[in-house]
């Protein structure tokens, strides 16, 4: 039985044999404004023992938010880990080559059987043929489809059918904790894909995977 949990915005908890931990975020304080409201829960008691920070923007690289020791992964490349081999493709965070919100990595790693892919905050306008390759078979993604400085709508449902995964799990869109980017209807009426609304902010993967040509959207609660 494998578990993803949303902390809000683009942090999760992957648990099953071993715990990984994806873009944890910090105290959002002191660059909440009346035009960039934060009001997610601090991350409280997540323990792992990987930690992946796709990039390094302070609401997704607060490696200190999580216990338990993890080893960290932060950049691209092969990397050997305590859950087996860990991909990091380079990306970007904009369509303009990094030049304007830098890089950003997309994850793959393995996980009780079961491929995940976590695509930080990528704001490419499409994924490139080696990038996609790449990543190989993806059972699980946790994709960004709240537009603004990521892709949304369109661009994040030509992402799906290029990955093929069996079940997505959107993150980084605009819900009441959040108010600077979009809600995720537009990426949910492109893509067409069965949703399942869950009402809290935790499921088990297992028993949702679609098929690569016909996935399953995994829309979790925010958490409270």
């Amino acid at each position: 039985m494998t578990l993803v949990r949303w902390y809000g915005q683009s942090a999760f908890l992957v648990s099953g044999s071993k715990n990984v931990f994806i873009d944890p975020f910090g105290d959002m304080k002191a660059i909440t404004t009346s035009e960039f409201q934060w009001n997610y829960p601090p991350i409280d008691g997540a323990r792992a023992d990987l930690l992946l920070v796709t990039h390094e923007h302070r609401d997704h690289n607060a490696v200190e938010a999580i216990e338990g020791d993890p080893v960290v992964v932060r950049s691209a490349g092969t990397h050997e880990t305590p859950v087996g081999t860990v991909i990091g493709v380079a990306s970007e965070h904009d369509e303009v080559a990094g030049t304007k919100r830098g890089h950003n990595t997309l994850f793959r790693f393995e996980l009780d059987g079961l491929a995940f892919a976590h695509f930080g905050d990528l704001g490419q306008t499409a994924l490139r043929p080696e990038q996609t390759a790449a990543l190989g078979t993806v059972d699980v993604l946790l994709l960004p489809v709240g537009d603004g400085p990521t892709i949304g709508g369109e661009r994040a449902a030509a992402v799906v059918r290029e990955v093929r995964p069996r079940l997505v799990v959107p993150h980084h869109y605009r819900t009441e904790a959040i108010s600077f980017l979009d809600p995720p209807d537009a990426f949910l009426d492109a893509l067409g894909a069965r949703v399942e609304r869950i009402e809290t902010n935790e499921v088990q993967v297992d028993s949702l995977l679609g098929a690569p040509d016909d996935p399953v959207v995994a829309l979790l609660a925010p958490p409270a």
